[in-house]
């Protein structure tokens, strides 16, 4: 038996309102490097479903750049700290260095993969310039009186490097080592967002809050003049240069992504993102690269919402949109609907996303849906192809699953929501002293319990309510009403998850101490209490179509199997998902697992060989 990662579906940029954040490509064009919560990922641009995922910062990440060889990412995090790491084979930490006492904004590399500017916010100094095998200093990053926005070294010799940022001066350096030459604080009238010299080292741009364009010498850093004057109506977050240095690439808060052409000062083609209305800001434009060593004039903006957009320079479309979650994935859900399979995910800032098993793909649900934390999603397909979804806004909603949006309705809940379970067509809600029950989106009664409830399952005509007190009762379910059947006192801590096996014979609990336990339904006897690996509490818990096999998923951030035959024998992934498992389910028939967590991605696993 073994289990193994077949693929990442990454979760997207982490973005701030009124700040830029960094993409990266390497140089043949072929991946793309960001930050997402405490995780760095590398995503394939063609297969935005292959990614791979760096673990090690212990704070929030904050940027991401290759080598120039390819070979390497630089990354850092809100704490100051610089990471350099091998990004083509185990991804093993070659360095760890601190910079500055505050948070890394951005890196750069020189052209010879040797040496790495770093800068941010920090209280003595707001950059450093270090060797990135053995972090030797190599330089001073002086000249700025606040934090440092944006960096960027020329690739050629001489080295040159500029920096600029919160004090509206742009800095020149000359290096190797890296020295100040000169300042610039009379271009820019606002805080500089992003900086950077053509790959042919000719010249030197620089964008900000100012909404201006400037343009300099890149060996003497002699300004040579603005272009585009009022042309962007928002802020400007970032630029990125075409491989022939001829034209860049901007990205601003207006929604436009433009082209210009350096000779001409114009600009050659502008998109603009999204929709005017109350949901704008979502389509600001905070990054955007130029992916060199591609035929097919590709660029990569990046909006607030985490999408990221492919534009085709000729194309007035985006080619495609890559969708996923910021934040932490809440819960998970499935619906196959025309033998259609799809996994529904909800988050922590209240985005509910579908994914085609096939693909991989994401696909944010349009409509109005929940303003914060998704507390469970539930899926009643047999027919009227419906997910409901509860959230922190004490609310149930549904979404039609062929359409892919809230259908408007929603009903008002008594209390918070601890869990959402559907029994044919009849949806239970788990509130603290009752079960809600729901028939097409409307209330039609509820069940008082003995206990606090703390979750809810359901499997066509029975339920299994658990409580805080370690209970669990059963209840057989006919249209807006509950009997109780069986009373199981299944554990001394508290129920945290429940899942009935296929035919409903037996039931797995999870509770707050990262114990399972199975039992059967007709009597409430122990079928086996001998999965106790985990060490923390039960998040997830899901059966095999077979109903041999369990998988859970839990805070300690591990899954496991867990065979009914065999109760001794399991498989185990350490480390699944960063700060915990949220979400587990079995798709392609058995074959895979699909798990989700707080690093917002979603992660598909092979089973072999389970017997």
């Amino acid at each position: 038996m073994s289990i193994t990662n077949e693929s990442i579906w990454a979760a997207s940029p982490s973005t701030t309102r009124g700040a830029p954040t960094q993409l990266s490509s390497d140089a043949k064009g072929e991946r793309l490097a960001y930050a997402s919560n405490k995780s760095i990922f590398i995503r394939s641009i063609d297969n935005p479903a292959n990614a791979r995922q760096y673990t090690e910062h212990k704070a929030q990440t904050t940027v991401a750049r290759f080598s120039p060889s390819g070979f390497y990412v630089a990354s850092g995090d809100a704490t100051g700290t610089v990471r350099v790491w091998d990004c083509v084979g185990e991804g093993i930490t070659k360095g760890d260095y601190s910079i500055v006492n505050g948070r890394i904004n951005d890196l750069a590399w020189d052209g010879d993969s040797q040496r790495i500017i770093a800068v941010g916010d920090g209280k003595q100094r707001y950059g450093h310039c270090i060797t990135w095998d053995s972090g030797n200093t190599v330089g001073e990053i002086y000249g700025h009186t606040q934090q440092i926005n944006s960096v960027s070294i020329r690739q050629q010799r001489p080295l040159r490097a500029a920096a600029a940022g919160d004090d509206k001066k742009l800095v020149f350096y000359h290096g190797a080592p890296f020295k100040f030459n000169t300042g610039i604080g009379d271009k820019h009238t606002n805080y500089i967002y992003g900086v950077g010299f053509s790959p042919d080292g000719s010249h030197l741009v620089s964008v900000g809050a100012d909404r201006k364009i400037w343009l300099y010498d890149g060996k003497t850093g002699e300004t040579k003049g603005q272009i585009g004057e009022g042309e962007h109506k928002g802020s400007i977050f970032s630029v990125s240069w075409s491989k022939d240095s001829r034209k860049f690439v901007t990205a601003s808060a207006d929604r436009t992504v433009k082209i210009w052409d350096v000779e001409a000062g114009k600009t050659t083609q502008s998109w603009t993102l999204g929709e005017e209305g109350a949901n704008a800001v979502r389509d600001h434009q905070v990054g955007v690269v130029w992916p060199p060593g591609r035929s097919d004039n590709l660029l990569i903006s990046l909006s607030l919402s985490g999408d990221l957009n492919y534009l085709v320079e000729g194309n007035p479309k985006p080619r495609q949109v890559v969708q996923g979650h910021q934040k932490s994935i809440t819960s998970l859900g499935q619906s196959n609907l025309d033998g259609k399979e799809t996994l529904w995910t909800g988050s922590f800032e209240g985005r509910v996303s579908s994914w085609d098993v096939a693909s991989g793909s994401a696909e944010e649900i349009e409509g109005e849906g929940h303003p914060g934390y998704i507390a469970g999603l539930a899926s009643t397909t047999e027919g009227s192809g419906r997910i409901y979804s509860v959230g922190w806004d004490d609310t149930i909603r549904s979404i039609d699953v062929a359409a892919k949006t809230y259908t408007g309705s929603s009903s008002k809940l008594t209390a918070q929501p601890k869990g959402v379970a559907a029994a044919g067509t009849t949806v239970l809600v788990g509130a603290a002293e009752a079960v809600e029950i729901f028939q097409d989106g409307k209330k039609t009664g509820d069940f008082k319990t003995k206990f606090s409830v703390t979750t809810v399952a359901a499997h066509g005509d029975v339920t299994a309510i658990g409580g805080e007190n370690g209970a669990v009762q059963i209840c057989k379910v006919s249209g807006s009403s509950l009997s109780a059947q069986t009373d199981i006192q299944a554990s001394r801590n508290q129920i945290s998850m429940l899942a009935f096996s296929p035919d409903a014979s037996v039931l797995a609990v999870g509770d707050l101490r990262g114990r399972v336990l199975v039992y059967k339904v007709a009597d409430g006897s122990l079928v086996t209490d001998r999965w106790t690996a985990h060490t923390a509490r039960i998040t997830s818990l899901a059966w095999n179509k077979a109903g041999t096999h369990v998988v859970s998923g839990s805070l300690d951030t591990n899954i496991f199997v867990w065979s009914l035959a065999k109760p001794g024998d399991w498989l185990e992934v350490k480390n699944a998902h960063k700060e915990g498992v949220n979400g587990v389910a079995w798709i392609d028939g058995g074959s895979k697992i699909a798990s989700a967590g707080a690093d917002a991605a979603v992660k598909v696993w092979k089973v072999e060989g389970l017997q």
